[in-house]
């Protein structure tokens, strides 16, 4: 049986990984490895999901708020809210529709140690790439964002901006929402990274990095929301046994890792890029094939 330290792992490892583009499921298989515990079990997995949805939901609880009011106070200022809720639509059915097809082929073998580890290297690279892209499309509201203008060492423009949650949705287009979307598809990979594909894909196509990154916290919601709501019908089913106090222990400190690396993440890349989460990605599936080629794991 778990113990109240693996509880705290997994709650910190859940927290802290689901919205950094380092994949928070490629860790969670990896867990069950590099440990003495046993595997946390799908249940643990929601309770951790349901601490970081309320987490984020919190954080973006503006543009929540702001997308319920459109709906039922359609104004011309709530345009560009109505239409977040179509992109945010368009950019969930593609993974919606994949995660379906990939539960009932029950791809098992997506859970081996080597595809993670593989995974992690192969969209590092992509998100280094994409990452040293120009800044074609600025959605933030630059009057109230702009601090200072600077040149970082990767040539590119550094705006000193901070995230006020003023964003400008309509200049995202619903082509646009729906190429985030397919690339989600890959977040279905563990080691991937939901988060990681999802910014990676906005940042290709030449948005900056704090509406690429708010844009994937808006998108997490439905996606998080509806996989919370598959695996609990699921467990229901196989009827697990239920330990509400460890769950709730589980779901709290997800809550507040998530919150906290939400935060630091958002502060980082207002002033940094990506390369600090492709070195470690890069270094993760470097040690992960080594140890494989050892026969350690």
């Amino acid at each position: 049986m778990l113990d109240y330290y693996a509880y705290f792992l997994i709650a910190l490892i859940q927290g802290i990984t689901e919205f950094l583009p380092v994949s928070s499921s490629g860790h969670l298989v990896l867990m069950p490895h590099i440990t003495a515990f046993a595997d946390q079990g799908q249940m643990m997995d929601v309770a951790a999901h349901i601490g970081t949805l309320i987490a984020v939901m919190l954080y973006v609880g503006r543009d929540i708020i702001a997308m319920l009011a459109s709906l039922f106070a359609p104004t011309a200022d709530k345009r560009r809210y109505r239409r977040l809720i179509g992109l945010l639509i368009i950019a969930s059915l593609p993974v919606i529709i994949a995660g379906l097809l990939l539960e009932l082929a029950g791809a098992e073998f997506l859970r081996l140690v080597w595809i993670v580890a593989c995974a992690n290297l192969v969209f590092a690279l992509w998100l280094w790439a994409a990452d040293r892209r120009e800044i074609r499309t600025d959605l933030s509201q630059n009057d109230l964002n702009r601090t200072d203008t600077g040149q970082t060492d990767t040539g590119q423009t550094d705006t000193g901006q901070r995230d006020t949650g003023q964003t400008k949705w309509e200049n995202l287009s619903y082509r646009h929402a729906l190429y985030i979307g397919i690339a989600q598809i890959c977040a279905l990979i563990p080691g991937a990274s939901r988060s990681g594909v999802t910014m990676t894909m906005a940042r290709q196509l030449g948005y900056d990095r704090l509406s690429a990154a708010r844009f994937s916290l808006l998108l997490s919601v439905p996606v998080i929301a509806g996989a919370g709501v598959l695996k609990t019908i699921s467990l229901y089913r196989t009827a697990e046994g239920v330990d509400i106090l460890s769950l709730g222990l589980v779901a709290g400190l997800s809550f507040i890792f998530a919150l906290l690396a939400i935060r630091w993440m958002m502060g980082w890349l207002a002033r940094a890029d990506f390369r600090i989460f492709v070195f470690y990605r890069i270094g993760l599936g470097i040690v992960l094939l080594g140890l494989l080629a050892l026969n350690i794991l």
